[in-house]
């Protein structure tokens, strides 16, 4: 059993907050002991913790948002233009090829191929050091494709997932700035189903959402995002939202942010105050209303602007999503729910996406 995390935004905490994914999160902690919580919180991500934790399948985000008038953790990767959030998207694609190159621990899965020799160093009898973590590129916010037909150059480096917006993109509306789809929107989707890609509709405004879900005929899944029920705004998935994403056979990804997860809760609030019974009960949630544990999994979002002070009490790091497998037994589930939520419903995405070789 092993655990797939389809949110984590590593390359944009390497090039915003010097963030050497390598390390451990203890070790950022102490290197950062100055100033960098205030800005980005206590580091929970790291691939010693991740690979204790056997969370061998990552959904890595090349993340871009569009320049703010107010102060944020992710300013550096901000943009203004079309052309400026591609050079940002190609940085954060250069230091993954850098870290595939420097780490024999990582690799990037771009084929069914991929996925299965990544698999393979963890199935029963293998060694700790031979455990591999696989990685496969995300896109959230897809203003660097250029334009819908310039996705075959981004396909060709390995993205195999897209999610068209994060506020509103020229693509579609937002997170905070309704919309539906542009029709440069639904260009893009039929390249991208072209291609098979997978299509996040995490951060999709609703009326995109419901419009990308009939109209995209590929692979969808909703990477990091809430049930409503738990977090009353625009951010998070209605219950209409999430049927529908079930009735694609999609999968949506628990967000382990106490602000994601409480109407009530404000940073700076004890994490206690969220405990990890909450984001079992956001997973709980899913399986009831849509009467099946195949439509739920992780992700995390950790690091994404927030640290170990604002994730779930009973959390600390990456490495202790593996407790989600004990605390989901004893709700209950059973063995094969509890390995399809900790990561084989992702990893059945994966499966009907991905090229062979």
């Amino acid at each position: 059993m092993i655990v797939v995390d389809a949110h984590e935004d590593i390359a944009y905490n390497a090039l915003a907050h010097a963030r050497d994914y390598r390390l451990p999160a203890w070790e950022k902690r102490r290197l950062e002991a100055s100033d960098e919580p205030a800005r980005a919180g206590l580091a929970t991500v790291g691939l010693p913790d991740a690979l204790l934790g056997r969370v061998a399948v990552v959904f890595a985000t090349i993340f871009t948002a569009p320049r703010s008038a107010t102060p944020q953790p992710w300013d550096h990767l901000t943009y203004t233009t079309p052309r400026e959030a591609y050079r940002l998207a190609v940085d954060q694609y250069d230091y993954y090829q850098r870290l595939f190159d420097e780490s024999e621990r990582v690799r990037l899965i771009r084929s069914v191929g991929d996925l299965n020799a990544v698999l393979a160093t963890w199935a029963e009898g293998t060694e700790m050091h031979q455990h591999r973590q696989g990685m496969t590129l995300l896109m959230e916010n897809a203003d660097p494709i250029l334009e819908p037909r310039q996705f075959e150059e981004w396909y060709a480096r390995g993205v195999r997932l897209v999610g068209p917006a994060w506020q509103a993109s020229r693509y579609c509306g937002g997170t905070g700035q309704p919309g539906p789809l542009t029709a440069l929107g639904r260009e893009l989707l039929d390249v991208m189903a072209n291609f098979n890609a997978i299509l996040d509709l995490s951060h999709m405004a609703e009326q995109a959402y419901l419009e990308a879900i009939d109209r995209y005929e590929g692979v969808v899944i909703a990477s990091h995002s809430n049930p409503r029920r738990f977090r009353g705004t625009d951010r998070h998935l209605s219950d209409e939202m999430i049927r529908r994403l079930a009735e694609r056979d999609g999968v949506m990804g628990i967000v382990l942010f106490n602000r994601f997860l409480s109407d009530t809760w404000a940073k700076g609030d004890p994490k206690s105050d969220v405990p990890m019974s909450v984001a079992l009960d956001a997973i709980d949630y899913v399986c009831q209303l849509t009467g099946s544990a195949a439509h739920v999994g992780i992700g995390s979002d950790f690091d994404g602007g927030f640290g170990a002070e604002s994730i779930p009490d009973g959390l600390d790091t990456v490495g202790d999503l593996w407790n989600f497998g004990a605390a989901l037994r004893a709700r209950g589930y059973s063995e094969e729910d509890t390995a399809a939520i900790l990561g084989g419903n992702m990893l059945r995405k994966l499966r009907q996406a991905l090229p062979q070789a």
